[in-house]
Formats: structure tokens, C-alpha cells, sequence
């Protein structure tokens, strides 16, 4: 078969599938042909995420906690914006907001995004407020057998460094029911005790989240949450008079839109 023929032959197929209704007809990069394969990587879209919505039941007291995303762009390039903070709930009346945070993100890979931009964390409550600002990059995305990764270094304003790992993964007893396991830990490349962080690692933080979506957008979970602080940092949660362990029942709503 010649050039030619296989060129008249395309322009055909593309010609009775555009009239079919398989595929669109007359825009990108097969215009010139009569037909084209539809293709919306560079259409922008947004979405909002709170994976974590949520009271927590600990043994001698209660707190409100978060975490979530919004990012707005395309398949490659977004712009990104995390938050995660709890706040406690009756005479305690304080808090902090562990991460607030501006990205860029862009795609790397079928699975991944890197991405670089600034954040901000701070204390509220009794007591004296602290915040400081910072500057991190990092890569978050699916890794083999389909657990989600998010990790980070974080170099705050005083130069201060810590590495920060987060990873989830979900079993899928039924379509909408749904256990959720978590962990997140960091290490801390020198010690910042007005933010209760020793060097070395901090602690780890794991946690099970079972949730029925009644629909894909919205879905109610319980669960169980376990911290443990360890090293330097265990040290200095002690001096402030507080337990280097401790666990909560939990209860909230993941939601989207």
C-alpha cells in the first residue's frame, strides 16, 4: 500500500468515525485530515479536598482536627494549596495550624507531581502565638501497589530543616465501603523547642478511617488515631508536662466538590 493510499485511508476512518460520534471532528493536531482524537490536558479545572474532617475523642480531652487541598489548572501544571491544624475543644481553647501551604505544582510522571512553594505554621491559644514561614519543595503522587505519598523538606525562615512523609492507602471492602489506613512522620534537622521539635525524628503518627460513601462527594468515617513522639522531641513534650503517646476515637466527614 502506497503513501498515498494509507493517508486516503485515514482521512475515511476519521471521516466515519467523526460521524458516528466517537470522536470529535475538525480541531487539533488531525484538523488538517477532517477528524481528531479528543485530548483535554489543557482544559483547567479545580477541585476541593478534605480528606480528614473530624472530631477526636482523646482520653482527658477533646480536639477538632483537618486536613486538606484545593488546587486549580491542568492535567501538568496546577496551583496548590494544603492546610492541616486541629484545635482543642473545651477549657484546653488552643491549637495550631501544623501547615498552610502555596504550591506549584507540575506533572512529572503518569503518577507524580513535583512541586516547590511557600508555607506557613503557627500556634494559637493561651499563651504566646508563634508562626513562622518557610520554603519547601517535594513530590507527591501513586506509588506501586497504589498507595499515595506526600513528602517534603521544609526550610523555615531561620533555616530551620525538617523532612516530612505522609502516606495513605484504601481497601475497598465493597464500592462505598471503605477503610482508610494513614501515616505521617518527620525528621528534624536541628532542634526548635518554642515549636516542641527535637532533632531526629519527631514521632510517628498513625491512624484507620472506615467510611461509607453514600455518594462520592461526601462520606461519614469512624476511626482510630495513635501518636507517639520519640527522641529529642519526646524530651521535650515531657519538660512541657504532657504524655509522649496518646490515641483517640474518631469520628467525621470526608468530603469534595
Amino acid at each position: 500500500m502506497t503513501a498515498k493510499q494509507v493517508a486516503g485511508l485515514s482521512v475515511a476512518l476519521g471521516t466515519a468515525l467523526a460521524s458516528s460520534g466517537l470522536v470529535a471532528q475538525g480541531t487539533g493536531p488531525f484538523a488538517e485530515s477532517g477528524w481528531d482524537l479528543p485530548v483535554h490536558d489543557d482544559e483547567p479545572y479545580a477541585q476541593l479536598l478534605m480528606d480528614r474532617f473530624e472530631y477526636q475523642d482523646y482520653e482527658d480531652e477533646e480536639a477538632f482536627a483537618w486536613e486538606g487541598s484545593a488546587w486549580f489548572g491542568t492535567d501538568r501544571h496546577r496551583l496548590l494549596v494544603q492546610s492541616e491544624g486541629e484545635a482543642e475543644l473545651g477549657d484546653g481553647d488552643g491549637g495550631e495550624v501544623e501547615s498552610l501551604d502555596v504550591q506549584y505544582a507540575n506533572r512529572i510522571g503518569a503518577y507524580w507531581d513535583a512541586k516547590a512553594g511557600l508555607g506557613y505554621q503557627t500556634t494559637f491559644g493561651p499563651g504566646p502565638d508563634r508562626d513562622r514561614a518557610s520554603a519547601l519543595v517535594g513530590v507527591q503522587g501513586l506509588a506501586p501497589y497504589w498507595f499515595e505519598v506526600d513528602a517534603n523538606l521544609r526550610v523555615s525562615e531561620d533555616g530551620d530543616t525538617v523532612a516530612e512523609f505522609e502516606g495513605e492507602y484504601d481497601w475497598l471492602f465493597t464500592q462505598r465501603l471503605i477503610l482508610q489506613g494513614r501515616g505521617e512522620t518527620s525528621y528534624a534537622f536541628s532542634e526548635v523547642p518554642e515549636f516542641g521539635v527535637g532533632e531526629g525524628i519527631n514521632g510517628l503518627t498513625l491512624g484507620l478511617r472506615l467510611r461509607y460513601e453514600f455518594r462520592r462527594e461526601i462520606a461519614p468515617y469512624v476511626g482510630v488515631r495513635w501518636q507517639k513522639d520519640y527522641g529529642d522531641t519526646a524530651d521535650l513534650t515531657r519538660a512541657e508536662g504532657e504524655d509522649t503517646e496518646n490515641s483517640a476515637v474518631v469520628a467525621g466527614v470526608r468530603w469534595w466538590f
